[in-house]
């Protein structure tokens, strides 16, 4: 992340905030399970196969389903080499405005499935073979890399090493903000913006284009 120039760091910074948009208004309407954060519906079926609840089948589909979205979202970078990240970004626009269609006609299961199928793809954006250098839609390794930076700009090391990590992060907690409240006034409706602005970052990442090559977490 810190030897991205400033162009990559700001797309990542803003892919966050789309995984956080996404991610409120997937938890909000599905009563607390996630689209993007396993981590979170990991526990969830840990919990529901304790209480032999239904909770653990509806939290395990969503992680298969966003397994095969950072594989389908792997393929499709593969397979447009150099433009991976705007082909990857333009099949998350397309698996969002499917979600929101799909919810639209009432096929809410079908639009969940949709959403973390997209979040899994938009992994990918920033990998290179089976290595992800950038997390999009998960932010504890973030968290652990912000107060290593810390730590060593404490130690007299960089000053600013921190930033990047604090950007993304950051950008993660707003798309939460603003996912949660446009889903109050949208319902799911709301994803129809987070379709039309995977759009744009598709096109804003053909214009990059594919940028240097990462050398370091």
């Amino acid at each position: 992340m810190v030897r991205y120039d400033m162009r990559i760091r700001l797309l990542a910074a803003s892919l966050s905030a789309l995984a956080g948009f996404v991610d409120a208004v997937g938890f909000v309407h599905l009563g607390g399970f996630f689209v993007s954060f396993m981590s979170g519906n990991t526990t969830r079926i840990g919990v529901g196969l304790s209480e032999r609840g239904g909770d653990a089948v509806v939290a395990g589909g969503l992680i298969l389903s966003f397994v095969a979205g950072v594989v389908f979202g792997s393929l499709v970078g593969r397979r447009f080499g150099t433009a991976r990240r705007s082909a990857v970004l333009a099949l998350v626009a397309a698996l969002l405005g499917l979600a929101a269609l799909l919810a639209a006609w009432g096929y809410h299961g079908a639009a969940a499935v949709a959403m973390a199928l997209a979040m899994g793809a938009e992994n990918a954006v920033f990998a290179e073979g089976a290595d992800i250098h950038i997390g999009l839609t998960y932010m504890t390794g973030t968290l652990v890399k912000l107060g290593q930076h810390i730590a060593i700009a404490l130690g007299g090391g960089d000053r600013f090493g921190w930033a990047p990590y604090l950007l993304l992060w950051a950008g993660l907690l707003a798309g939460g903000v603003a996912g949660a409240a446009s889903y109050a006034v949208a319902g799911m409706g709301a994803l129809w913006a987070a379709a039309a602005a995977a759009g744009i970052a598709a096109i804003i990442a053909a214009r990059i284009g594919s940028g240097q090559r990462f050398e370091g977490r």
